[in-house]
């Protein structure tokens, strides 16, 4: 196996495009030869994905191991932190929740070395096994309050022995003082870490800004090694929630509408990534009462806090405008916790979700949803159950994942539809009438069989999800080189 020292991707901040990079990297590395994995010590996000040994993950990582062309692995995401609310989160060590714990707890230290440790070891059994290792940071790594119980940015680079690449974001402005602030706020020997810097989604003519790259050379005592411009459709999946905030927000009149049920806590996003590029469609994401009756297809998708989550809706008359399009002949679809949501009923016994013991769902599937101890996390195969619709016939066979807390039960077992049949012969999820359903598994529209099946129709123009990610990893790949002085990255991380 070819060695070259580990690297690792930082920034001044969230949202900044290290996710987006580090898969770069990962492609390019692959692509010349090498055999990199990702790697995030700490991640909070409420998009997670299922390892192949049905442990979970941040989809980041899953993301970036797609791009390095290898299985995930819980080793790539030790610890996974889902915000439940706005003070605390579910912890998820080495793929399996361990439990909650509030913000000032957690980062409070408690138990921090311990968790250290976790990281360090995973970071260890993955260096074994592959090189180079292409790290992510979290968020800010000039937080000097959380410093001493950092886990996850320049403490993991001197494990690791890794050289640094600090990323800005100058397309929100304000990239000299974050650069330089970001530099200039690190120990000594942190600060010779830092190797290199990349100034990401810059839009207009790059020689512009020529004098700025000279500046922040100057300022920083740190190359710069490119300056990368915004791409757009870049077409990787992102773990970060701000990106819904660019999306569609509306109705239109020459496309079959989707409409995604905008969630306080939504989870797992990137279900409808694949939809989005289907030219059939027009997904948005909204709880406004008006697109919501506009729409053709209403969505509801997971979600972190699904009791909470559902009180909003019934709160702020979502659910009935969910019952209501119902009533005119919309389609109803729910996923993993929008399909309990769709229920006559949730109930949380050990208080995993919080407080509340007992809620009504929206009632329109005949199921009751029990919040279990155990999380379900896996990856399956499945099929249409044949009851659901002539189209389904043939046994196509496709590909999903769970990761949920509850198990949901037919109030009648002699009238029960379920929509999908998985590949043990275990039923899942539930249809009520052709336009009502709901499943668990994550990653259904990923798979076109499941799209026609949807909206009513097959594509007349065939679309391949996991062609077109290929694709445009390599893209991003591309577009690295061409702005990135890849000879200088690899002089970086040959040197002794």
């Amino acid at each position: 196996m070819k060695k070259i020292r580990n690297i690792m991707f930082v920034g001044t901040g969230s949202d900044v495009g290290k996710s987006v990079i580090a898969a770069a990297f990962c492609r390019i590395f692959r692509q010349d030869g090498f055999h990199p994995a990702p790697f995030k010590a700490q991640n909070m996000a409420l998009n997670s994905y299922a390892t192949p040994e049905g442990l979970e993950i941040g989809r980041a990582q899953a993301a970036q191991a797609e791009a390095a062309m290898i299985p995930c692995h819980v080793d790539m995401n030790p610890i996974l932190l889902k915000p439940q609310s706005d003070h605390t989160s579910q912890v998820v060590l080495n793929g399996v929740a361990i439990g909650n714990r509030d913000a000032y707890s957690y980062f409070r230290g408690e138990g921090k070395d311990w968790l250290r440790r976790e990281a360090c070891e995973a970071f260890d059994r993955l260096a074994a096994r592959f090189s180079p290792i292409v790290m992510e940071g979290a968020g800010s790594i000039s937080e000097l309050n959380l410093r001493n119980r950092d886990i996850v940015n320049m403490p993991m680079a001197r494990h690791a022995d890794a050289d640094v690449i600090l990323v800005g974001d100058i397309d929100r402005g304000g990239v000299f003082a974050s650069l330089y602030g970001s530099v200039m706020l690190q120990t000594p020997e942190d600060r010779q870490r830092i190797k290199g810097i990349i100034i990401n989604k810059f839009r207009g003519d790059l020689r512009l800004f020529e004098d700025g790259r000279r500046m922040i050379e100057e300022l920083c005592q740190v190359p710069v090694l490119g300056v990368v411009p915004y791409l757009e459709d870049i077409g990787v999946e992102d773990e970060d929630s701000v990106v819904l905030d660019k999306k569609q927000r509306s109705a239109k009149d020459d496309k079959v509408n989707v409409a995604v049920v905008k969630l306080r806590h939504l989870s797992n996003f990137t279900d409808f990534n694949a939809i989005e590029q289907d030219n059939r469609l027009n997904v948005y994401y909204t709880t406004e009462k008006e697109q919501l009756l506009r729409a053709d297809i209403i969505i509801l998708p997971g979600c972190k806090a699904t009791i909470d989550d559902l009180r909003h809706l019934k709160e702020e008359g979502v659910a009935d405008t969910i019952r209501e399009a119902h009533r005119q002949g919309k389609t109803i679809f729910g996923i993993c916790g929008g399909y309990q949501m769709l229920g006559m009923s949730i109930d949380d016994p050990r208080q995993t979700e919080g407080d509340t013991i007992h809620i009504e769902g929206i009632g329109l599937l005949p199921m009751r949803t029990v919040m279990g101890e155990k999380k379900i996390t896996c990856q399956t195969e499945f099929t249409l159950a044949t009851n659901s619709n002539d189209m389904c016939k043939d046994g196509v066979k496709m590909r999903g994942y769970e990761i949920h807390q509850g198990i949901s039960t037919p109030i009648d077992k002699s009238t029960y539809k379920p929509l999908t049949i998985k590949a043990d012969g275990t039923p899942d999820g539930c249809i009520a009438d052709s336009h009502c359903m709901g499943t668990y598994l994550h990653g259904c529209l990923d798979n076109a069989a499941m799209v026609d099946f949807l909206i009513g129709k097959k594509n007349t123009e065939s679309f391949d999800f996991a062609e077109y990610k290929e694709q445009h990893y390599n893209r991003l790949a591309d577009h690295i080189r061409k702005h990135v002085d890849m000879a200088k990255v690899y002089d970086i991380l040959t040197r002794q």
